[in-house]
């Protein structure tokens, strides 16, 4: 089954989580809007499949999820392993921070991604 990217049915949910954007996020996307990131467009808030990522580039098939303290659950530790899986199934390249890695290290969250960036995509 192909993946589907930013499907209609997730339009309201994904604009509903861009309207509460947490600060660790705002601060990342700073870095990453605007092209500001090696030059490459990052979507914040980006359907694939039926997840919606944080942030996702494109070019680099790289998706970048920010942690918050309700993803330190048993629940929610399976469920992001079954998300991670089916993103890497499809060739995507996940990097994963801690709110707390944002916002007390926000230079080593951007050089990782950075460093990501400018890697070869992996071959669809």
């Amino acid at each position: 089954m192909p993946i589907i990217f930013n499907a209609p049915e997730t339009k309201q949910t994904r604009r509903n989580l861009r309207k509460k954007f947490t600060e660790p996020e705002n601060r990342l996307w700073y870095f990453l809007r605007n092209r500001r990131m090696n030059n490459l467009k990052f979507r914040r808030q980006y359907a694939i499949g039926r997840y919606v990522v944080d942030f996702y580039c494109p070019e680099t098939r790289i998706v970048i999820e920010v942690d918050g303290d309700s993803h330190f659950t048993d629940e929610a530790r399976a469920y992001d392993e079954a998300r991670e899986l089916y993103l890497k199934a499809h060739n995507l390249r996940v990097l994963r921070f801690t709110n707390e890695e944002v916002m007390k290290n926000i230079k080593n969250a951007v050089d990782q991604i950075a460093t990501l960036s400018t890697s070869s995509p992996p071959s669809p």
